[in-house]
């Protein structure tokens, strides 16, 4: 069945938004991508979207929804590594490893727009610059795994999810879902307690210890920032491991 343009012109367009905060991307280069998408998939809250181990011939870019890198453990706990917002290509390092070694789960109805790989085969072999683009989208990950495991590892309690809270505003808004330091993040506090390394006892504290200094509010969904300095000092956060700066790559 053939793709709906409309969709994947979103899908692309939303990517692109994504690429050209980091670079130039031109209207063919975008039209490149556009046309690599070959399917929509939905997917309701709660369900795997890529296993573990599994071959892969295609990639997921997201343009709807929360989605998230875990592991599950043997006694039952999850790991949450990444969180992923529209925008996002989930598993693009699929394509050069052809398996995963964790898995992609949606925590919210989630849309994807599906590239194969012979997709991106074609555009590695002809479009030298969107292919460096693409790379890049793999060490942005990378990146934002490397903080993760400072994050997990050394930050305190409430530093971790003011962390989070700091990342994630930054990266909604390379996208245009987030704006005057709010945004809409249907997350639960277990969810936040797998992405933190916590209990979700912990998180409520930390929620509440955030809110009565005056620096964020997380109620109903949406995250609200009163005091973006006081909220980035609490959280040793620098956004400088997002590559915000627009240069030739």
């Amino acid at each position: 069945m053939p793709v709906d343009p409309q969709l994947a012109s979103a899908a692309a367009d939303l990517l692109v938004m994504k690429l050209r905060i980091r670079d130039e991307v031109s209207d063919e280069e975008a039209a490149v991508l556009r046309d690599s998408i070959s399917e929509i998939r939905d997917y309701g809250p709660g369900r795997t979207i890529v296993r573990s181990g599994v071959t892969l011939t295609e990639s997921n870019l997201l343009f709807d929804g929360l989605v998230c890198r875990f592991k599950d453990m043997l006694d039952g706990e999850r790991q949450i590594m990444e969180l992923h917002v529209a925008g996002d290509f989930v598993d693009l390092h699929s394509f050069v490893l052809k398996r995963i070694e964790h898995n992609i789960g949606s925590l919210t109805a989630a849309r994807f727009a599906i590239v194969p790989h012979e997709a991106l085969r074609r555009i590695t072999e002809g479009w030298p610059h969107l292919a460096r683009l693409l790379w890049f989208s793999t060490l942005l990950d990378s990146a934002i795994h490397r903080e993760k495991i400072i994050t997990v590892g050394r930050r305190s309690a409430s530093a971790r999810i003011a962390h989070l809270f700091c990342e994630l505003y930054l990266r909604l808004q390379t996208v245009g879902l987030a704006a005057d330091l709010r945004y809409h993040l249907p997350l639960t506090q277990a969810d936040l307690a797998d992405a933190s390394g916590l209990t979700s006892v912990h998180v409520n504290r930390m929620l509440k210890e955030l809110r009565d200094a005056g620096l964020v509010t997380f109620r109903g969904s949406e995250v609200v920032i009163h005091d973006w300095e006081g909220l980035q000092q609490a959280a040793e956060f620098s956004p400088s491991y997002l590559y915000l700066e627009r240069r030739e790559r």
